[in-house]
């Protein structure tokens, strides 16, 4: 009788949700094959988040796969108002165009938000993995895992066959969703409010024209038939999802709410008692028309175990929102993968993956505090209370302390700040300038996928050498470009956005955030440059 069949992996991403996927993408174009492991036979069946931020979009189209994306995007893109009211038919309480209210000023982004459910998104981005040469197994559970040494050994089982296997891996990403099965067998708790809301969900057809007025609203918070309810289009043909609070510390079960009764509810969310309500399954082969979801707030306490990290909604969990959820872990899977792939290579020390949870933990305690804040305006508030968050801020300004990042100014309070003003300082993403080379236009954030990037200023000429010389020495991914030489900047913005003078240099992470800049030419500009690199990346000097 034979073991388990046996493979090898730099890393091991446990879940398959936006997270996981998104750092198997990640991981894969830095170089690094992973392995992804999910017990589901495929992708989200459910929408589950519908709006996905300018910053997770400037990700992906370092990707290349913006383009891909917007062919994906939903009818919602058409949707961009909020309603808050008693019942859909009654007085507004208030109605806000909440697209335009985040959408990115000109000059901030090259991007935009996109408007795509997470389901779609899912597909779009496995199929990244896959043909990026990523290992993703879907109907594949992970059964144990046991740390040793240098690395983790996982056991994982073929869902419908039950046949098992053995992997060998360096680190094992958890991005095993908001049950975090992973980090509780680990010991690692959770700090906040934890769980607040019940809620029971389900999916009905109806002919709501007449109640909508016309408005094309993307959610609408209403107090019928309780406060707190939401309802919200699945597509233009009359299918909508309510949701509505339930109480099992009162008594409450799951069960009380039959199709009846949840058709009722709808009644009374719409406003009209006579309306005709037909539920329907979230899934064509379901029997079950009516399911339960919590909503709950917390981060967790470390982002770290040994070789295990934590990401995605195993290490934070948000209200919905602001819709911060699925975008957080996004950067989650960005700000880990660039780490765990430069340690894998030999490019950086073990140091480096620390910087983790310093540098992520702190915005998902942001964020949460941000978006229970948000909850409370939407479903109580008026319309201005319920968009008073500076979405922008919360967007691109979310700043890292960590020694990844050589900061040389102290840092603010504020764990946010705002990227209009901000000037390029060490910690925070690298300002979008639109530049032109050969009639092409093209952004810095574009400029710095991929590897590190040193963008110098017009006169900076020495720091394309030193650049050169420094990524021999250290065998590290580190391009130069000179911005208003080699690309035009035909209004100068580039020394004032990036805080440095037309002989300084700022020196851009894979991330895209700020790690270190020259505000003008040392004597030394190679020296000055490889002790940088050889910081933020904890190698001894």
């Amino acid at each position: 009788m034979t073991g388990p069949t046996e493979y090898e992996t730099p890393v091991l991403i446990v879940g398959g949700g936006i997270t996981g996927l998104s750092a198997a993408v990640f991981l894969a174009r830095a170089g690094v094959r992973p392995i992804l492991v999910e017990r589901h036979p495929s992708t989200a069946i459910l929408p589950q988040a519908r709006a996905f931020s300018p910053r997770s979009m400037e990700i992906y189209r370092s990707l290349g796969l913006e383009g891909t994306i917007r062919e994906h995007l939903s009818f919602l893109v058409d949707y961009p108002e909020m309603i808050g009211a008693e019942t859909l038919t009654g007085p507004e309480r208030f109605r806000a165009d909440l697209l335009a209210q985040v959408r990115p000023p000109e000059g901030l982004s090259p991007t935009d938000w996109a408007m795509i459910d997470q389901d779609e998104l899912e597909r779009v981005i496995r199929v990244a993995a896959d043909s990026s040469g990523a290992d993703v197994r879907f109907g594949t559970e992970l059964v144990s895992f046991t740390e040793e040494g240098d690395g983790v050994t996982a056991v994982v089982r073929d869902v419908a066959g039950g046949d098992e296997q053995r992997i060998r891996a360096r680190y094992l990403i958890a991005a095993d969703g908001n049950r975090a099965h992973i980090r509780n067998r680990l010991g690692v708790g959770a700090d906040g409010p934890g769980v607040f809301i019940n809620v029971v969900n389900f999916i009905f057809d109806a002919d709501l024209s007449a109640a909508s007025r016309e408005r094309r609203f993307l959610l609408a918070y209403l107090d019928q038939p309780r406060p707190g309810a939401t309802l919200s289009p699945l597509n233009e043909d009359g299918r909508w999802a309510l949701a509505i609070p339930y109480q099992p510390e009162q008594g409450e079960t799951p069960e009380d709410f039959t199709e009846e009764r949840c058709a009722e509810y709808a009644r009374l969310a719409v406003g009209l008692p006579d309306l005709e309500v037909e539920l329907v399954s979230p899934v064509p082969e379901w029997t079950q028309k009516v399911t339960t979801t919590r909503i709950g707030a917390w981060v967790a306490q470390r982002y770290r175990s040994g070789r295990v990290f934590f990401a995605g909604d195993a290490a934070h969990v948000v209200p919905p929102s602001g819709s911060y959820g699925a975008n957080t872990g996004i950067a989650d899977a960005h700000n880990l993968a660039w780490k765990l792939a430069a340690v894998v290579r030999g490019q950086a020390g073990a140091g480096l993956l620390d910087t983790y949870e310093a540098e992520r933990r702190p915005v998902a305690q942001v964020t949460m505090e941000t978006a229970m804040q948000l909850l409370q305006d939407r479903r109580e508030g008026s319309g201005e209370e319920a968009t008073r968050v500076d979405d922008m801020a919360m967007i691109f300004g979310y700043r890292y302390d960590s020694p990844a990042v050589l900061a040389d100014t102290p840092s603010p309070a504020d764990r946010v700040e705002d990227p209009r003003t901000a000037g390029g300082r060490p910690g925070l993403r690298a300002p979008h300038l639109w530049l032109t080379r050969a009639g092409r236009r093209v952004s810095t954030v574009d400029l710095c996928a991929g590897g590190f990037t040193l963008l110098a200023g017009a006169d900076g000429a020495a720091w394309t050498d030193a650049a050169k010389a420094v990524a021999a020495a250290l065998d590290v991914d580190l391009a130069a470009h000179r911005i208003g030489a080699e690309y035009t900047d035909a209004e100068n913005r580039f020394p004032g956005a990036y805080g440095v003078t037309a002989t300084g240099a700022s020196l851009v992470r894979p991330d895209g955030f700020v790690a270190w800049r020259a505000r003008e030419l040392p004597r030394q500009p190679e020296d000055e440059l490889r002790q940088a690199m050889t910081r933020i990346l904890a190698r001894q000097p």
